[in-house]
C-alpha cells in the first residue's frame, strides 16, 4: 500500500527522559482506509531474536510523546518490543482532515498496529498485545473484541468514549432532548465549516483556569498546559479537537460485544479519579454472561486520580510491574 509522505521529528521530543536500556527508532505502517501512522519504536537491548510485543496509545487527543511513549518505554525495559503510535488525522500521522476522530477509523488503527508487529521480522506473531489509555481504553476494548490476534489487552484509566459523547460526563445528559440538541448543534456547525472552508476547533484544555473549575479540568490542566505533560503536537494541550471531530461518537456504542472477548483484559483505574465508574461498568458489561471471565480482571489504584496514570503523578501510580506480570503471563 502506497503510504503519505510523514514530517517525522527525528529528535527525543518526549516529555519523559530518553532509557539507555532500549533501542529507540521511527516507523510508519498504513491502516486498511489508507492512512499512513507514525510511531515511536522501542526495541529491548536483547540477543534475543523474537519477542513478545505491545502497541501502546492514548490518551485521547495525547500524541505519542506524552504518556503511551512512557508506557510503550517502560514495557520495553521489561523485555517487550513495543510501538506507541499517533492515531489517524492527529500528531505526526496521516489523514488530510486533522483532528476527527472514529469509532471505526481509531479502532483500525490498532488493528494496522497490530498487522504492523505482527510483520516485524523481531516480533513473535503469538505473542501481541495491546495498552489503550483513556478514551483509548475503549478503543482498546472494541479492538480486542474484533481482533482475534491480540492476546492481552491491558485498558488504563479509560473512557468509555461512545458513552461520555451520547451521555456526558456521569450521565448527566442521557436525555433524548439533550442528545438532540448537541446533534443539532453539530449539524449545523457542519454547514458554518462548510461555509468557512476550514473546520472550527473546539478547544483544548482551558487555560487559564478558572477558578471555580471542576476538579477533573485542573487535573487536566495540571498534565496538559504544564511543563509535566505539555507538547507542542498534542490537541488537548492546543486548540483541540474540531468542534464536529467526535460526532459519529453519539450513535455507535463501541463495546456491545466486550462480554465474547475471549483473550486476557486488565482494566486499571485510580479509585479517586472522577472517571473510575467508566472502568467499574465496563468491566462489569465485559463479566456479565461471559463464559470468558477467568482471564479478566478489574484492578484499582488506592487514591490514584485520572492523570496519575498518565506519568505516575509523582506517586509511581502506574503498575509496571503488574503489566510485566500480566503481559508475561499471556504473551508466552
Amino acid at each position: 500500500m502506497k503510504k503519505e509522505e510523514l514530517n517525522l521529528t527525528m529528535e527525543w521530543d518526549k516529555t519523559f527522559p530518553k532509557s539507555e536500556k532500549i533501542d529507540h527508532s521511527k516507523v510508519n505502517f498504513v491502516n486498511r482506509y489508507g492512512i499512513t501512522l507514525a510511531a515511536d519504536m522501542y526495541v529491548p537491548k536483547t540477543d534475543a531474536e523474537r519477542l513478545p510485543a505491545i502497541a501502546v496509545c492514548g490518551p485521547f487527543g495525547a500524541v505519542k510523546e506524552q504518556c503511551s511513549g512512557l508506557y510503550a518505554q517502560s514495557m520495553a525495559e521489561r523485555g517487550f518490543l513495543t510501538i506507541a503510535f499517533d492515531p489517524s488525522f492527529t500528531g505526526e500521522s496521516g489523514g488530510n482532515v486533522r483532528y476527527m476522530a472514529s469509532p471505526d477509523i481509531n479502532t483500525e488503527d490498532f488493528m494496522a498496529a497490530v498487522d504492523f508487529l505482527s510483520l516485524h521480522d523481531r516480533v513473535d506473531p503469538d505473542k501481541i498485545g495491546i495498552i489503550g489509555i483513556c478514551g483509548w481504553g475503549s478503543m482498546a476494548l472494541n479492538a480486542a473484541a474484533l481482533d482475534t490476534r491480540i492476546k492481552a489487552t491491558v485498558a488504563s484509566t479509560m473512557y468509555d468514549m461512545t458513552r461520555v459523547n451520547a451521555n456526558g460526563y456521569f450521565d448527566s445528559e442521557d436525555s433524548e432532548e439533550a442528545r438532540y440538541q448537541k446533534k443539532a448543534a453539530m449539524c449545523a456547525q457542519r454547514l458554518t465549516d462548510l461555509k468557512s472552508g476550514e473546520y472550527a476547533l473546539g478547544g483544548g484544555v482551558v487555560d487559564p483556569l478558572p477558578e471555580d473549575a471542576p476538579f477533573f479540568v485542573k487535573d487536566y490542566h495540571d498534565y496538559y498546559k504544564t511543563s509535566r505533560g505539555y507538547h507542542a503536537r498534542s490537541l488537548n494541550s492546543n486548540g483541540g479537537w474540531n468542534v464536529i471531530g467526535c460526532e459519529s461518537f453519539m450513535n455507535q456504542p463501541i463495546l456491545k460485544y466486550s462480554n465474547e472477548i475471549r483473550s486476557a483484559v486488565l482494566i486499571i483505574h485510580g479509585d479517586k479519579a472522577h472517571s473510575c465508574y467508566f472502568s467499574k461498568d465496563a468491566y462489569a458489561a465485559m463479566t456479565k454472561d461471559s463464559k470468558y471471565t477467568d482471564n479478566k480482571e478489574l484492578l484499582l489504584i488506592p487514591d490514584a486520580v485520572h492523570t496519575d496514570l498518565y506519568d505516575g503523578g509523582g506517586k509511581n501510580a502506574i503498575p509496571f510491574d503488574k503489566l510485566e506480570s500480566f503481559f508475561g503471563a499471556y504473551l508466552k
